[in-house]
């Protein structure tokens, strides 16, 4: 699956807040609307493990001891975003991008 957000003017912009925001924090939780079934809360981990030039960030079960793994989205320079998984919707996959875009401007 992929998906991508449409780039605008923000682009560089939200590159430079979403970095600002992993200064601050390497973890946030994100509540997903789902239209089947009950909503869920996300947990968002920043990876800085890739040497990729854009953002990566990993997704997770909120509150399990032991979480699943749902994929990760990856961010590029240009602000377009991936998902690399299985287990989201095309419209859960949007709210998390949007999350962590938003997420970043908050702060």
């Amino acid at each position: 699956m992929q998906c991508k957000a449409r780039p605008n003017a923000q682009s560089n912009m939200i590159n430079i807040l979403i970095e600002e925001f992993m200064k601050f924090t390497a973890e946030a939780k994100a509540w997903i609307e789902r239209k089947k079934g009950p909503d869920k809360v996300v947990r968002v981990v920043f990876n800085n493990q890739d040497n990729d030039p854009g953002e990566s960030y990993n997704l997770y079960t909120a509150f399990e001891e032991n979480p699943d793994c749902l994929g990760r989205i990856l961010f590029d320079t240009q602000g377009y975003w991936i998902y690399d998984g299985n287990y989201l919707t095309i419209g859960e996959q949007e709210q998390i991008a949007q999350f962590i875009i938003n997420y970043a401007i908050v702060i």
